[in-house]
């Protein structure tokens, strides 16, 4: 059962006027202990590509990523991009816009926990430029230090920033921005306007994507165990790509 109650079942018929927003980590690829390590496999990246036209252009990667290391992973096409959970949008026209945050503050947070990683092994920060991620995937047993030490450091650095949990992850971001903002923002723009918007994901943090397409009554679907707020399931990332698959063929015979 999902968090509100409703039955998980066999996902929907893909349509061809719907718009996809895809989380990319536990979604379209396995989880490793560092993203960076993370390849794009060919296949995954030509389905994407043949998704992406077939549906008129109306997909977008939502992703905890900045759009730079999105790029890395897709580099034959500038898709439409939120990167690090919306505080930076590339549009269906290529347009980056980033949410406004005091960058000194970062600065200072930064340099705290440059020296808190360099105390406790086995957390590593991973330094998004806009936002800071501390993981502890590599030693799940520091999940309580580095949540501590990373309410401490969101604490100095005031409200105008927050935190944001995730698998093995805690992160320092600007307050007031989320992947649900995200998919609103775009589905106001072209190509993704008077479509029917469907969100994959698979982490907490994906929540607020399956909230706001869940409104905008459209698809939600929660990737892997644990309770949510999306109306369907898939099992896991291969599942993920077949389910995607059978939505290209779908929007192929349209």
């Amino acid at each position: 059962m999902s968090r509100n109650g409703r039955p998980v079942g066999p996902l929907p018929v893909p349509g061809a006027d719907w718009a996809y927003f895809v989380d990319i980590d536990g979604t379209l690829v396995d989880f490793v202990t560092r993203p960076a390590h993370v390849e794009m496999d060919a296949e995954l990246r030509d389905l994407i590509q043949r998704l992406y036209r077939a549906a008129g252009n109306a997909v977008a990667l939502i992703s905890g990523r900045s759009i730079r290391d999105v790029d890395r992973l897709f580099p034959q096409e500038r898709l439409p991009v939120a990167g690090q959970h919306g505080t930076e949008r590339r549009d269906s026209g290529g347009r980056v816009s980033q949410h406004p945050f005091p960058v000194e503050i970062l600065v200072v947070a930064r340099a705290r926990l440059i020296e808190i990683a360099a105390r406790h092994p086995g957390l590593w920060l991973e330094d998004k430029e806009l936002s800071l991620a501390l993981h502890y995937r590599g030693a799940p047993a520091l999940a309580a230090d580095a949540q501590r030490l990373m309410a401490e450091v969101q604490a100095e650095a005031g409200p105008a920033f927050c935190l944001l949990a995730g698998k093995g992850i805690v992160e320092l971001k600007p307050a007031g921005r989320d992947k649900g903002m995200a998919v609103q923002e775009f589905m106001q723009e072209e190509p993704f306007r008077g479509r029917v918007p469907v969100f994959v994901g698979d982490d907490v943090t994906d929540e607020y994507g399956f909230k706001m397409v869940n409104q905008l009554g459209g698809h939600s679907v929660k990737v892997g165990p644990g309770e949510t707020d999306a109306r369907w399931r898939l099992r896991d990332v291969r599942a993920v790509r077949a389910w995607l698959a059978r939505g290209l063929s779908q929007v192929d015979r349209s």
